[in-house]
């Protein structure tokens, strides 16, 4: 995605998917897509969308305001990240 800044080379979509498959999801043979409803499938939780937040602002170095997002905006990897992006400041 444009506008966001990647660590060498990583993307931040797919190093977020990652993330929540392994760390979060943590069930064999999971896998998400950057469209996958997360939450409105009940795949993670609302106690997990506060680590994967706190994950997203440091794979995109974005200080995200909290009550600027929208459940809707964390419901799929592909949102959260646009989110980051239109609503994040960039970290120096």
């Amino acid at each position: 995605m444009a506008g966001i800044p990647s660590t060498a080379g990583s993307n931040p979509v797919l190093e977020l998917m990652a993330y929540i498959e392994s760390q979060v999801i943590r069930r064999k043979g999971v896998q998400i897509t950057p469209e996958t409803p997360l939450v409105s499938s009940g795949l993670i939780d609302s106690f997990a969308l506060v680590e994967i937040f706190l994950k997203l602002e440091e794979i995109t170095h974005r200080k995200i305001p909290a009550g600027k997002v929208q459940a809707k905006d964390m419901n799929t990897v592909e949102l959260m990240v646009r989110t980051a992006e239109r609503i994040g400041r960039v970290r120096p």
